[in-house]
């Protein structure tokens, strides 16, 4: 049976690790090209290699998401080696842990905004034009930290809300050129990232206590859904900001 993005070609920002690489192998084995694009060049290439081993086509391009000229190399990159685009993950974000507002630094603040709405501006704005007439999807990734409070990350949480905005903008704007997009919201995922942001190995390990289905998510859990939503069949699904979160906090 052909697979579920069998002829399709991808690019996953922060394709890396985490929920990145779960994505591009996961894709690759649904049929599917794949370009991974990050700025980790080791980890990325041991993505790739993944992929490989599993007889998945793919390539991977170091990436700024941030960086205009970076990103529009990504998407050239991507249409010499494969020919077309068809589906875009904008994965790619980081997220630094912060003091209260008035204490957090512009160095800080630019740098993250930059990163997680600036670039999955840019990585929209490039591959768009590639899509329009002949149909894609975008999928791209917030937080539960953009529709809630984010006391101990401000402008990260300021910036998934952002995307959330910015993928009804896109959707309003180029579904009726055939071009779909959607947002997923994670709650807690295991992730390198995740991990890190909790502030300690003690405070993600009580995660699975605050979750009605009693644990955090995987990488492959968020991936499931990107392919889903990457696929045809979520092709009248567009504008939709979908939760994933274990059914929510305890």
């Amino acid at each position: 049976m052909p697979g579920r993005l069998e002829d399709k070609v991808a690019i996953i920002t922060g394709g890396a690790t985490g929920m990145g690489r779960a994505a591009a192998i996961l894709f690759a084995g649904e049929g599917a090209k794949v370009t991974v694009a990050d700025r980790n060049v080791p980890e990325g290439r041991s993505t790739v290699a993944m992929v490989g081993e599993a007889g998945g086509e793919t390539l991977f391009v170091e990436t700024d998401v941030s960086k205009a000229e970076q990103v529009s190399n990504m998407v050239d990159q991507t249409l010499e080696r494969f020919g077309k685009l068809d589906v875009l993950v904008n994965n790619a974000g980081i997220l630094i842990r912060t003091p209260p507002l008035a204490e957090v630094s512009e160095l800080v603040w630019n740098l993250t905004l930059d990163t997680n709405i600036r670039g999955v501006f840019l990585c929209t704005k490039y591959a768009i034009p590639h899509m329009v007439g002949r149909g894609g999807s975008i999928v791209n990734v917030s937080s539960g930290a953009g529709i809630h409070p984010t006391t101990h990350a401000v402008p990260y949480g300021v910036s998934k809300a952002g995307v959330i905005q910015l993928t009804l903008t896109t959707s309003s704007q180029y579904a009726p050129d055939g071009v779909r997009c959607n947002v997923i919201v994670p709650g807690p995922i295991d992730t390198p990232q995740a991990r890190g942001s909790t502030g300690s190995a003690e405070e993600f390990a009580l995660i699975p206590s605050r979750v009605a289905l009693g644990r955090a998510g995987t990488p492959r859990d968020i991936a499931n859904l990107m392919l889903f939503l990457a696929s045809d069949e979520s092709s009248f699904i567009s504008g939709a900001a979908i939760q994933i979160h274990g059914g929510g906090q305890v």
